[in-house]
């Protein structure tokens, strides 16, 4: 399922820019599909243009009937009614989806006690490591998430340390239950101040099991991120 707001804070109806010779909302969707992984694949969308982009192609979409905080919460309300055991969220901003990682992360679930699982990838950058923008993750010695944050997790304090740094990949897998138990939790204190959703499953005792990816490619954020993406394409 892939969550496609219209409105975006940062980047207004970024999902709608074109990249190369389709939207990104295309690319993502047209990319899950081309994984061969899934029962089916759907966007959830509050908005009329995105739905007649992924419908008009031959798509399927699904209209949101009520207002939502997060991408979980949206695509939620649509799972409720569906027969199904394992639900992915795609992130609708992350046109370069690839089959090796989505199955790696499917296969986690194989692990009865995982919930929620979701991806990371090493960063080195020093510039992207101190950007809000993007979001870290640390975990423990079981991949399991302990925290995510936009500051630099963990500070490195000893320079001479070796410190790997992770990106959060916007990739979510969950137990249906799980996902529908999200949704009855009110938005938690370090989401609110953080604005990461998933915080709210960690404030509630469930952690996020943690797959380390190679190169994802762009989540477009920003105007600066679809300029990345054109010259990756």
């Amino acid at each position: 399922m892939i969550p496609a707001r219209y409105a975006a804070t940062r980047f207004p109806a970024k999902l709608m820019q074109q990249l190369g010779d389709k939207t990104v909302i295309r690319h993502t969707y047209d990319a899950t599909v081309a994984t061969g992984l899934f029962d089916e694949v759907v966007v959830v969308t509050d908005s009329d243009i995105i739905f007649t982009e992924i419908t008009a192609a031959g798509g399927k979409a699904i209209m949101s009937q009520y207002e939502h905080e997060s991408g979980s919460d949206r695509i939620a309300e649509a799972a409720a009614s569906m027969d199904v055991d394992i639900i992915i969220n795609v992130q609708g901003d992350t046109p370069f989806v690839k089959r090796e990682p989505l199955q790696q992360l499917l296969q986690q679930f194989e692990d009865p006690s995982v919930q929620v699982a979701s991806m990371m990838q090493v960063l080195t950058n020093p510039d992207e490591i101190t950007d809000p923008n993007f979001v870290k993750v640390a975990v423990d010695i079981n991949m399991n998430s302990l925290f995510f944050s936009r500051s630099v997790i963990p500070y490195p304090r000893d320079k001479a340390w070796p410190t790997t740094y992770y990106e959060h990949i916007g990739v979510y897998a969950f137990r249906k239950e799980a996902l529908l138990r999200f949704t009855q939790w009110p938005v938690s204190p370090l989401e609110a101040a953080e604005k990461i959703e998933c915080l709210r499953y960690l404030e509630n005792g469930i952690p996020l099991r943690m797959i380390v990816v190679d190169y994802m490619g762009v989540e477009i954020d920003t105007p600066e991120d679809l300029e990345r993406a054109e010259k990756l394409l």
